[in-house]
């Protein structure tokens, strides 16, 4: 009866189904070495989609059908994942699982029609350490059927680059000391590509701010300050009400939307939003409110009031255990791996359709981990065995050294899906598995 209810809850929280298109969208996306102006204006060797870094914001309304025709002129095969975008099984772009990687001169064509409305992003799933941090990745918004009328709507990319000393991208990864430690963490930090973000905006203003983190490792821990920063959405799935801004992180792979008024009497004042996840606090980018106030729009905030609480969920036993930790050997000198056992041979785990299951990441190692499962969405449910009310959905969860956090799911996306840590070098030296979900 317990997981009757459980599973139950969840219906109502989000749909099975796509629904039946109402019109197509078409994309062109290019995958190129290339140069663009970066930082300070400085010219930067990348490899980018159509030419720019970050890559394009593709936005479609929901019901519409998504078409990405994805050329490749890379000296490397890739691929598209479209991460946290609940796609049929054939469209999740990795490689050796759901599709052949694409090689160099070749193409392919993603076809999907969105199930939930959100934030996402996309990027390579073949030697993703090399080709994210070398600037392929773009953000993907599915617009909501009717739209709130915010002032704006505004997206910002955060990133992290480990340079040279010719100010040029390091072409040195998946290192020992990356692995041994927390991945490839860079010592310029931009928003949308620029490490000075300014966003002018008149008081009174209304903002829907769209949060991205694109880094292969760096973590961030946003302050807006004076700013009263609600979240509205985890991972692009709308929370049960809107909550404080305090505490949230974004762990690579991680989305966060804000709600966001600028003070009517804030005319010429600057916000600065500061990074507070490292011991030493930094400006990730300033708000600036400038000219005359304008009237503030009036609305409720978007929320999900079927986020389901799954009162009792802890007390049900713990169905699936990934313990998270190294061993010596491998290609890189250090494998990360699940249950034991880098990808290739891991164990698959198999997962019925529609049934409630309690899953839990044991990270036995000092390091953190984000841990990704493409095709589902999640709840954490308990934290070191503390029981936790967190009222939103996630498709990657934070670990921190020694840390064992559980989750519950009802998984309703069939087909072969990577879990993995999100700390791209971790990955690539093991640290993933495959979930299998019956229909």
């Amino acid at each position: 009866m317990v997981l009757q209810r459980l599973e139950r809850e969840l219906s109502a929280a989000y749909p099975v189904d796509a629904p039946e298109p109402t019109s197509t969208r078409e994309f062109e996306l290019r995958a190129a070495p290339g140069t663009t102006q970066q930082f300070d204006g400085r010219l930067l060797d990348v490899w980018a989609y159509n030419g720019q870094v970050p890559g394009p914001v593709l936005r479609v309304r929901l019901g519409e059908e998504v078409v990405v025709r994805l050329q490749n002129d890379l000296p490397q095969p890739t691929t598209i994942h479209w991460h946290g975008v609940r796609v049929p099984n054939a469209m999740d772009g990795v490689p050796g699982v759901t599709q052949d990687p694409i090689p160099p001169g070749g193409s392919f064509t993603y076809r999907f029609v969105p199930k939930d409305a959100g934030t996402f992003w996309f990027h390579p799933h073949v030697r993703g350490a090399e080709q994210v941090e070398r600037g392929l990745y773009g953000v993907l918004i599915v617009d909501d059927a009717e739209t709130l009328p915010y002032s704006r709507d505004e997206v910002w990319v955060l990133d992290d680059w480990r340079l040279s000393s010719d100010g040029q991208v390091d072409p040195r990864f998946v290192t020992r000391h990356d692995l041994a430690h927390d991945g490839r963490w860079g010592q310029m930090v931009t928003v949308n590509g620029d490490a000075a973000q300014q966003l002018t905006v008149r008081p009174g203003e209304r903002i829907r701010l769209r949060l991205v983190n694109t880094s292969n490792g760096r973590v961030y821990r946003p302050d807006f300050g004076s700013l009263e920063a609600r979240v509205i959405a985890v991972d692009g799935m709308y929370t049960a009400r809107p909550l404080p801004l305090d505490g949230f992180e974004l762990a690579p792979g991680n989305r966060l939307d804000l709600d966001i008024t600028i003070p009517a009497d804030g005319s010429g004042r600057n916000y600065a939003i500061t990074d507070r996840f490292t011991r030493r606090p930094f400006t990730l980018a300033t708000i600036r409110a400038d000219g005359e106030p304008v009237s503030t729009p009036t609305f409720e905030a978007p929320s999900n009031p079927n986020v389901p609480g799954w009162d009792g969920a802890v007390e049900r036993p713990v169905d699936v255990t990934y313990v998270l930790n190294a061993q010596r050997g491998g290609e890189h000198g250090i494998q990360w791996t699940i249950n034991g056992r880098p990808w290739g041979e891991h164990e698959v785990t198999e997962l019925d359709g529609g049934r409630w299951v309690r899953v839990r990441f044991q990270n036995d190692s000092a390091r953190l981990h984000p841990m990704h499962i493409h095709g589902q969405f999640f709840k954490v449910i308990a934290r070191n065995g503390q029981p936790v009310d967190a009222p939103y959905f996630r498709d990657t969860v934070l670990l921190r050294g020694r840390e064992t956090i559980d989750v519950g799911m009802v998984p309703i996306d069939w087909g072969r899906w990577m879990m993995h840590c999100h700390i791209l070098e971790h990955a690539e030296s093991g640290m993933m598995t495959e979930v299998r979900v019956g229909e």
